[in-house]
């Protein structure tokens, strides 16, 4: 088995947490690195989602820290489809079991920002967790 802690760095997107509300998004800056792959963690929904309540992960993209726009499909790997406004998955159903999905981000800007945006009513938080694992750095 071969070691990759040199060409990987994990940095948090959305910190692991129980929410009930949006989260305030973090830039992450790719700045050194050639790939980044997204993992948002989900666990048991709080409440039972529908259109209504649900919860809606929104990806936007920068070049410079300050005029963000939202991803779109071409943006994306590993990704069905990205909904208006850079929503990469949505929770609108139940959500019985915790997940882990990916999103291999090829769009090419610099930064990142990963919103849970919530709507309706949320009387029970869900566990959610988001990392960018940027990789190819230019100097390993």
């Amino acid at each position: 088995m071969k070691e990759i802690h040199g060409l990987v760095a994990a940095v948090e997107l959305i910190p692991a947490a129980t929410y009930d509300a949006d989260n305030t998004p973090a830039a992450v800056d790719l700045i050194g690195f050639e790939a980044a792959e997204i993992a948002l963690e989900i666990g048991v929904g709080g409440i039972t989602f529908n259109g209504t309540n649900k919860i809606e992960f929104k990806l936007t993209h920068s070049d410079d820290n300050s005029t963000y726009t939202a991803v779109t499909a071409d943006d994306l790997v590993g990704s069905p489809s990205v909904g208006d406004g850079g929503i990469i998955k949505s929770l609108v159903a139940a959500h019985a079991a915790a997940t882990v999905e990916q999103f291999g981000y090829i769009g090419g800007k610099r930064f990142l920002k990963l919103l849970a945006d919530f709507s309706g009513t949320h009387g029970t938080g869900t566990p959610i967790g988001a990392q960018v694992i940027k990789g190819r750095p230019h100097h390993a």
